[in-house]
């Protein structure tokens, strides 16, 4: 029996209430949030080298010295929508080269996997107003080990692990400290900060803290028209524990503190002198705290009371497993409180207390103690995962008139042609360390659990990326800024559809924000079929599409003696596009008539690529033999199947919608064009697709229409593969490659060299793309997720009558829904603790995580050993590995009506 619903306390409403405030710009309670970077060194926007090497041009050793261009970046900090002024902790602990300010972490060239941070950091709690913040940060006490991290991971080679800060002795017997970084708002202006350290280790210890505000920044590149700033900003001191901070465009705000500490000032300036051997501009500059902190240098820091950054230096002295908190308040001047510190813990109280409730909200109390951490841990990091991002691609292509020219031809190396580009938006972020820079595929599957929490964000962000200065004028989505040419699966149209049918039920959608994004992305669905379909077959290419090292050859790159590689992947993904589209168009249509013509184009198109992919050179991208989709390969005119169970031949069976009747109905033009198509296409008989119509029952079972990429036959034999634990079927969801290639490698010779493709369930054993990526194998969420959706949308149309045996050889057979409840149990159980408290997220570090202050952290990697569900890759990818919030909010909905359920399928 369903659980009876407990009454929804009135402190649930409040962050709604501000949310809807934001949103209609009555008060700006989105104006601060996480937003700072934690990486602004060796990216793109910050390399102004001749040869694009963005790693060496702007290293981890130069940012404590040199200012940025393009953002900031911090530890556990905040800052305003524009990162105008920053707020981050740094930390020494009498040990270390060098004043914590910011993550450590390897470049791409020095990580025997790519890039990858090296520290123990987790996002613990955000409301979507940000008016509630909590992170945790674990300091060393012994001193940090820089150069071993840099060495063993240098001297490691691709069949070996990563070499991490828990596999060094820095922490041994616990010497370390825990720092809490809390924020909660009085108003939308108003931020009352909470730093708590806590001593975990087992001797008395000392740790200097320095709570740190300052600008960035804008005041030294003298541009006219990106958002620089000529005035200077100015910090300066008001008294004791009062910080004074005037900005042209932000105003004044104040930076109070509780309790007695000296105060350090400096300027963000660039030393001149250490880097580059000239005259500073400024006697004070961006690493005068540490050279204050670190080397004992007095004169670093300047002596006038002011700058553009100031920080309180605290010198803590704890007893094992003593905690102390320090209180800040920063309030813009009209905002300022009767008294800073009076109403501090009462507020903080009540911030939490509505986090609590506004998250009740969400899982109904229907979720056990570890599921709703997960679920709380997963918000926490998408939502502090959004991240300023400022990159004028114009701008930086000409350099500034406050700086030396940048070097001729580089926008050859890469972005020269996307000079329309012009990015200064809170955006959602991959990873803010490892992937500090948007990615337009990986954002589209951000924005699905984002419709429980900010569907107004998700709206934005969707829409964002289609508006004139991110698309190109040809009608390209950017892909990221290493290359904005790069091609990406096109699932914005997937994200649009679903995020409009989430956030409200039908006859209250937001009707303007589908027709919005649906024109733009026409442009963008006409740039795939004028540019990845090149001999006009309908059958594409693409690229890599987001999968890397999927398969036998690089696919970003021209293949020898003129072969071309027909993806199915791309063909699916086009084919998912179209299908995706057409509902869209149907919807849109079924409000104004005038969009019937543009759905018939898109069952039209829909129907050609389903008859290309299954008739190119005979039976087209399905191997009848084997029973699955496969790339092909045609050389000299000759198709050759690359024979390789993969994730490319899954794609196939998700493009596939389900139309309901009822609409099409009302809908003469369309529903002629249909008939009229349908009965002189030839497709449908040879059951090489599905389109197949189902009539409704008379007991609220409507009437609808089917249309797939495989017939229910070819539907089958691929749900055969999937549901087979020698195969695809992981304990911890769907491989992206078959296991069968473990013990059986694909290997072909072509012009001259030998190609292999085999199982390998966690790191790439191949530097193709960096090698900090895998899809030979490993388990990710987005694909996991698209899978589980077609799943249930087939299950929506064929209902009990089609059921698959699970797992494969069992004798047990389900239908396709439950089917998709086992993988999403699966996905989930990555991160479920065992009886012994050990989840398999954590791997090898899972003793570490038994800890009573380790057990309760979940980390959301980029992708998971297709074996023991270990964690690979960046480590803070909450953004689609958030997905798994979405899977837990899903085993709420036990208790919602199935009409509610079907609609947004």
């Amino acid at each position: 029996m369903p659980k009876k619903k407990a009454a929804t306390p009135k402190s649930a409403h409040t962050e709604r209430e501000r949310l809807l405030k934001s949103v209609k710009r009555e008060e700006n309670w989105q104006r601060w949030g996480p937003y700072l970077s934690e990486r602004q060194w060796g990216t793109v926007r910050e390399d102004y080298s001749p040869d694009g090497e963005a790693w060496t041009y702007f290293p981890h050793d130069h940012a404590r010295s040199r200012a940025y261009r393009w953002g900031e970046d911090g530890l556990l900090g905040i800052t305003d929508r524009e990162c105008r002024l920053c707020f981050g902790l740094a930390l020494w602990n009498g040990k270390d080269p060098i004043l914590k300010e910011r993550l450590y972490g390897l470049s791409g060239p020095e990580g025997n996997h790519g890039e990858d941070c090296k520290e123990l950091y987790y996002y613990l709690d955000s409301t979507p107003t940000h008016s509630y913040l909590k992170s945790l940060y674990k300091y060393p006490q012994n001193e940090y080990p820089y150069e071993l991290l840099k060495a063993e991971n240098g001297r490691r080679g691709l069949d070996d692990p990563e070499f991490e800060l828990l596999d060094t002795e820095a922490l041994a017997g616990n010497r370390y400290w825990d720092v809490f970084a809390e924020y909660a708002k009085g108003g939308p202006d108003d931020i009352l900060v909470k730093i708590t350290v806590a001593n975990r280790g087992p001797d008395d210890s000392t740790l200097h803290l320095l709570p740190t505000l300052w600008f960035r920044n804008t005041w030294s590149w003298f541009c006219e028209h990106d958002g620089c700033h000529d005035d200077r900003p100015e910090i300066e001191g008001a008294g004791e524990g009062h910080l004074i901070a005037k900005h042209e465009s932000l105003g004044e705000f104040h930076f109070r503190a509780e309790g007695m500490a000296p105060v350090l000032f400096t300027e963000n300036e660039t030393n001149l002198q250490l880097l580059y051997g000239e005259e500073n501009k400024h006697p004070c500059v961006k690493d005068a705290f540490h050279d204050y902190v670190v080397h004992g240098n007095r004169s670093a820091v300047s002596q006038e009371g002011r700058g553009t950054k100031a920080a309180f230096h605290y010198v803590l002295r704890l007893k094992p497993g003593e905690e102390q908190s320090l209180r800040f308040r920063l309030h813009a001047h009209d905002a300022t409180p009767r008294s800073a510190f009076s109403s501090f813990d009462k507020v903080f109280k009540q911030r939490i207390d509505e986090a609590d409730a506004f998250y009740h909200t969400i899982t109904e109390g229907n979720l056990c103690a570890s599921e709703g951490g997960i679920l709380r841990q997963a918000y926490a990091g998408m939502l502090q995962s959004k991240q300023f991002y400022h990159y004028s691609v114009r701008d930086w292509l000409n350099g500034d008139s406050g700086s030396p020219p940048p070097p001729p031809g580089r926008g050859n190396i890469r972005n020269g042609d996307w000079d329309n580009l012009f990015c200064r938006d809170v955006i959602s972020m991959p990873d803010k360390w490892e992937y500090p820079w948007f990615a337009a595929w990986d954002l589209s599957f951000h924005m699905i659990p984002f419709d429980k929490i900010d569907p107004h964000f998700a709206k934005h962000q969707l829409t964002l990326f289609l508006r004139e200065w991110y698309m190109h004028p040809n009608g390209q989505i950017p892909a990221y800024e290493w290359n904005f040419s790069d091609v990406n699966p096109p699932v914005h149209a997937w994200a649009v559809w679903r995020i409009y049918k989430m956030t409200g039920d039908r006859g209250h959608r937001d009707l303007h924000f589908l027709a919005q994004n649906f024109h733009k992305l026409l442009l963008n669905f006409t740039w795939w079929v004028n540019r990845k379909d090149p001999d006009g077959n309908n059958v594409f290419s693409g690229g890599f599409l987001g999968l890397d090292n999927i398969g036998a050859f690089d696919r970003s790159k021209p293949l020898p003696g003129g072969a071309q590689l027909v993806q199915a992947d791309g063909t699916a993904w086009v084919a998912f596009y179209c299908a995706t589209m057409l509902s869209i168009a149907l919807e849109l249509a079924s409000h104004d008539p005038s969009y019937e013509g543009v759905a018939s184009k898109f069952l039209e198109h829909f129907v050609s690529i389903g008859e290309a992919a299954n008739t190119l050179g005979g039976s087209g991208l399905w191997h009848h033999e084997d029973g699955f989709y496969y790339d092909v390969l045609v050389y000299q005119g000759q198709p050759m199947p690359m024979r390789i169970r993969s994730m490319v031949g899954l794609l196939a069976i998700c493009a596939v919608e389900v139309l309901d009747l009822e609409i099409v109905d009302k809908l003469p033009e369309f529903k002629s064009r249909m008939q009229w198509f349908l009965h002189h296409n030839k497709i449908f008989e040879a059951e090489a697709s599905s389109l197949v119509f189902a009539s409704g029952d008379g007991k609220g079972r409507k009437a609808k229409m089917l249309l797939a990429l495989p017939s229910r036959h070819r539907l089958t034999r691929v749900l055969e593969y999937i549901f087979d634990e020698s195969e695809f079927l992981s304990p911890y969801g769907v491989r992206s490659l078959s296991k069968y290639h473990q013990q059986h490698p694909f290997t072909m010779n072509f012009d001259g060299e030998e190609h292999t493709v085999s199982y390998e369930p966690a790191e790439s054993h191949s530097y193709l793309f960096g090698g900090n990526s895998n899809w030979r194998g490993p388990i990710w969420f987005p694909v996991n997720y698209i899978l589980l959706e077609a799943l249930e949308k087939y299950h929506h149309f064929y209902g009990d009558s089609l059921q698959v045996e699970l797992p494969r050889g069992s004798g047990n057979f389900v239908t396709l829904d439950k089917a998709a409840d086992e993988i999403a149990r699966r996905l989930i159980d990555i991160f479920m603790p065992d009886g012994d408290g050990n989840r398999p997220v954590h791997g090898q570090h899972a003793p570490w995580y038994r800890d009573e202050h380790f057990k309760d952290l979940c980390l959301f990697y980029e992708y998971f050993d297709g074996d023991n569900g270990r964690g690979v890759g960046a480590s803070h990818q909450t953004g689609w590995t958030g997905l798994v919030a979405k899977l837990l909010e899903d085993r709420c909905k036990s208790c919602r009506p199935s009409e509610v359920m079907e609609s947004e399928l």
